[in-house]
């Protein structure tokens, strides 16, 4: 198992204004993608494929808070497979949250929710 942390989330109540606020704030490249509802947020250079290119650091995104999801922002782990982590968390004291999901062809996403009541996500290489 990786374990490693790929990636985070921001919610937002208002999507111009926490762009613009981490933009001024951080220097991130924000990147709206409106046919998912989502929102790139770059904190450093990347590759063409949108991968970091130096060492230290994840990118993330940004969603509009709604209320089956997280109210706070996410930690994301990768994973070489969403369900048998699921089931593992399951059987430690966690849960699962809402759906496994398809993330066009880069691979597949997931919450859950930890022993002390934190929702986490889970990341999966497609292929």
């Amino acid at each position: 198992m990786s374990g490693k942390v790929v990636h985070f989330e921001v919610p937002f109540d208002d999507g111009d204004r926490a762009r613009e606020f981490y933009r001024q704030a951080f220097g991130w490249n924000t990147v709206e993608m409106p046919e998912m509802s989502y929102t790139i947020a770059g904190t450093g250079p990347v590759s063409e494929q949108g991968m970091p290119t130096e060492p230290g650091y994840i990118n993330g995104g940004m969603f509009e808070r709604v209320p089956e999801y997280p109210k706070g922002p996410v930690i994301t782990i990768d994973v070489p497979s969403i369900d048998d982590a699921l089931v593992k968390i399951a059987e430690l004291g966690g849960s699962t949250v809402g759906e496994k999901t398809v993330v066009g062809e880069m691979g597949f996403a997931a919450y859950f929710k930890d022993t002390e009541g934190n929702v986490m996500g889970l990341w999966e290489n497609a292929g």
